[in-house]
């Protein structure tokens, strides 16, 4: 089985430099020289033989049992040479059968009459909160920060993004804000205290619930924001001036995104908007990287802008505003990544070295996918009245300059104490 993870590797290596030791103490290399050499080492011939037949999944399992080494160079090193190579010319019909199969169970699994919303959060968000401690910014926010202008920190870039986002929202005083998705309660305790709205923030997953729950109370807005326990799906009653969704809609599942905006056209108000902020790639891809789906985000789906539109039209939403941010994510990507790894033996200690290294490898492989797999993050604004947005977008930067006021201001977050 080494001759096939040898051929593997020779197919996919033509630029850059890579050195292989084999379980059987051979030794090769690959590429053509022009960068700095990355080595890494098999631990046995089964390891060789899995990641040889199925790739995609096998190769992050023999890192995370320390079965694949790397000896020079990280994980992220690897991955990114392999993903600028392109392993197009690799591909086998063992590893397309895979592929088919797991297209198969993602179309069919996302539009089966079964919940597992409930599950799928637990299984990511329901970790110890000291995890994303490790790592998050000082406001806990995971998803792609706006790193605008750029060079700024992790924390100046996840501050703005809430401020272009609250833009887009065009909130005023008074304004009911429904949030799909509220995470630790960052985004909604921001918008509350910048435009004295009335917010409530819906999560699936208890440990969110706790920390964002406790937060708002610590700064006094418990009358203000309310964070639930709920179902987007499960949502009736009521009409809010504004629906807002960062980094939940990756979880909604292609299945589901036709119930989705027809739930949110019945809660939004005639007059008002919504703001959507999700990951996005170039054309559809049918499946979830089998790794993420298995260990990270089981259930999720990264949709291309394309499978998202007709769902909105059909929901007799009107589209008001799209934006692309193209590396964004690369970049808050990297920031964790660094963060996390920094912060090794800590993580350990909170559960074990292969947590440890299923975590980095998530983190890296994620990086490289926006860095190289074309992966984006868009912002789409929506809402059903055509007056309910100004024609020019000028709007968006002015409001953005009054936030930055109101962040002078605003007393300091306080640290999340467990």
């Amino acid at each position: 089985m080494a001759a096939d993870f040898y051929e593997l590797i020779r197919k996919i290596v033509r630029k850059g430099s890579l050195k292989v030791t084999l379980s059987s103490g051979q030794v090769h290399e690959f590429g053509d020289g022009s960068e700095e050499q990355i080595a890494v080492r098999l631990a046995d011939e089964e390891a060789e033989r899995l990641i040889a037949q199925d790739p995609t999944l096998k190769l992050g399992e023999m890192y995370m049992d320390g079965r694949f080494i790397l000896e020079a160079g990280n994980i992220f090193d690897f991955l990114s040479l392999v993903a600028r190579n392109g392993v197009h010319e690799a591909m086998t019909f063992r590893m397309l059968a895979h592929g088919l199969i797991r297209v198969a169970s993602t179309q069919i699994g996302t539009r089966l009459p079964i919940n597992r919303n409930l599950k799928n959060v637990s299984h990511h968000y329901d970790l110890s909160a000291k995890l994303f401690d490790l790592f998050l910014d000082e406001d806990w926010q995971y998803s792609c920060a706006y790193f605008e202008p750029p060079g700024i920190t992790l924390d100046e870039a996840q501050l703005a993004k809430k401020r272009h986002v609250a833009a887009k929202l065009m909130l005023e005083p008074g304004n009911r804000v429904l949030e799909i998705g509220s995470g630790w309660g960052g985004l909604g305790m921001y918008i509350a205290e910048a435009y004295e709205v009335d917010v409530t923030g819906i999560t699936l997953s208890e440990e969110q619930l706790k920390v964002s729950r406790d937060r708002a109370a610590k700064r006094g807005l418990s009358n203000s924001v309310r964070f639930e326990l709920q179902d987007y799906r499960k949502m009736n009653g009521g009409t809010y001036d504004r629906i807002v969704s960062v980094g939940m809609f990756e979880h909604v599942g292609v299945g589901n995104y036709g119930k989705f905006f027809r739930t949110v056209a019945k809660l939004l108000d005639k007059h008002g908007i919504m703001v959507l902020h999700s990951i996005g790639r170039t054309r559809p891809y049918y499946m979830t990287n089998p790794f993420i789906e298995k260990y990270i985000f089981p259930g999720g789906y990264i949709p291309s802008v394309a499978e998202v539109l007709p769902a909105v039209e059909n929901a007799g939403l009107l589209i008001k505003d799209v934006e692309i941010l193209p590396m964004h994510y690369a970049y808050t990507l990297r920031h964790w990544r660094e963060r996390f790894v920094a912060r090794k033996e800590e993580a350990i200690a909170l559960y074990d070295e292969r947590f440890f290294r299923m975590w980095e490898f998530y983190l890296a492989g994620s990086e490289v996918a926006f860095r190289h797999d074309r992966l984006f993050i868009f912002q789409l604004q929506l809402a059903r009245h055509q007056d309910a947005v100004p024609f020019q977008r000028g709007y968006i930067a002015e409001r953005e300059t009054k936030l930055r006021a109101f962040e002078k201001n605003r007393p300091p977050l306080e640290k999340v104490v467990f």
